[in-house]
């Protein structure tokens, strides 16, 4: 019998969607399977993410190079995982933690960390004859995500002076995941028309929406709305909006907010009650991170108020971190967690901080970065998490496209079994 016992770990440096150097491992078997699995990388962060290790090294791509990172994959990583059976993850990414012996993988890198667990979990699966999220989620996988996709994008995002950072359709009234890609590639495409219809760029930021420049951050959902019409969908019925603030961008030392492209200051009262409005206005039905990364209790006190009726997810608040989710848990802050692999650096810290989500009543979505590569993982982890959603972009550039194919993929390989959306209750609307 062929093993599965490891025989190499390698790194090398690749590029994300963005040209910026990022890490790619690639795990052989004594068998000779071989996986590799990269890294992609964000330009809006929380503070409280494990470490992206970068060179620092001005002259070498800027700073950005991934050297460091790659040679701890080849000099720390591989002579710990040698001769382990691949299918042992749980050890596998215990050594991976302990090895680094750090509270945020500063040492070896949450890109070097993350890429080795991946690598190791694709390449067990391989061996096994297994498609890898049956091999994550075993044989009761089969919810295929609603997706978000960012079609306009402000914030970090984009070069135009649109503040909040992601303007996503999320089409809830499709009964299977091709049909929901119809809708909303439909929506994409009347939404360019619309732009280019009232003289305003139809040029694309960092995750495939288009930058306008705009008369303020409403016009985004004026334009949204009136796209949805123009499809041949209902607004709030077949097609739903979020958004996703990025509010940490905005939060400043002494407290409060400052719109960093239109200059305007709010107090957290301000943005609730900005929210509040919004909501009533426009088909929204989920917000990420309205508030900054640190406010706890400003999140606790939005929940209140807007909770039974948004979806309201906390990104840079909880950094896909299990201890940071229980924290918010306990006082009700927010009552969804964006799912980023990268944030944590290991596949079963991601699976971790999932769990304790839906034992505790909260959504997860799984979500790409803003610089992408063509590694298609989120959507095989948010199948086998059954976690109803995912955030990967609009639907152009192959950075993102790849993954709404690899779901439809799964979603053919599923067949009857296939089920559309985890059926998350909010009122009046149905997830």
């Amino acid at each position: 019998m062929a093993s599965n016992r490891i025989a190499s770990v390698a790194g090398r440096q690749i590029f994300d969607s963005r040209g910026t150097p990022t890490v790619e491992a690639e795990v052989i078997l004594e068998s000779g399977v071989a996986a590799c699995a990269s890294v992609p990388s964000g330009a809006s962060t929380g503070r409280h993410e494990a470490v992206e290790l970068r060179d620092s090294d001005s002259a070498y791509y800027g700073g950005k190079g991934v050297s460091r990172a790659v040679e701890n994959i080849h000099e720390t990583i591989e002579p710990v995982l040698l001769g382990l059976p691949a299918d042992c993850q749980g050890t596998i990414d215990r050594l991976l933690i302990e090895t680094d012996g750090t509270p945020n993988k500063s040492r070896l890198g949450a890109n070097a960390t993350l890429a080795v667990s991946l690598a190791c979990a694709k390449a067990a699966a391989a061996a096994a004859g297994q498609i890898f999220y049956r091999y994550i989620g075993g044989a009761a996988a089969s919810i295929l995500p609603v997706p978000m996709m960012n079609i306009l994008n402000g914030g970090a995002h984009a070069d135009n002076n649109v503040d909040i950072q992601e303007f996503m359709i999320m089409p809830v009234g499709a009964d299977s995941f091709h049909g929901a890609m119809r809708m909303a590639t439909a929506v994409y495409g009347a939404l360019k028309n619309l732009l280019r219809s009232q003289g305003l760029s139809t040029g694309v930021g960092d995750e495939g929406g288009f930058a306008p420049d705009l008369q303020d951050d409403e016009q985004a959902l004026q334009l949204l709305t009136a796209a949805i019409e123009a499809a041949g969908f209902r607004p709030g019925e077949d097609i739903c909006i979020a958004l996703d603030a990025a509010a940490s961008e905005w939060a400043e030392d002494e407290g409060g907010y400052r719109l960093p492209k239109r200059g305007t200051r709010l107090t957290r009262e301000d943005l609730i009650a900005y929210f509040e409005s919004l909501s009533r206005k426009y088909p929204l039905i989920s917000v990420e991170d309205p508030l900054a990364e640190d406010d706890f209790h400003g999140f606790c006190r939005f929940t209140e108020v807007l909770g039974d009726r948004l979806q309201i997810v906390g990104d840079d608040l909880f950094v896909t971190n299990p201890s940071r989710l229980r924290q918010g848990i306990a006082i009700g802050s927010a009552n969804a967690v964006l799912v980023k692999p990268n944030q944590i650096g290991t596949l079963s810290e991601t699976i971790e901080t999932v769990r304790l989500a839906h034992a505790n009543g909260y959504r997860a979505i799984l979500s790409h970065r803003s610089g992408e590569t063509e590694d298609t993982s989120i959507a095989d982890i948010a199948v086998a998490l059954g976690t109803g959603q995912i955030k990967t972009g609009a639907p152009a550039r192959t950075d993102r496209v790849c993954k709404y194919n690899r779901l439809l993929k799964i979603e053919q390989h599923l067949g009857r079994d296939a089920v559309y959306g985890r059926p998350l209750i909010l009122p009046g609307r149905r997830l």
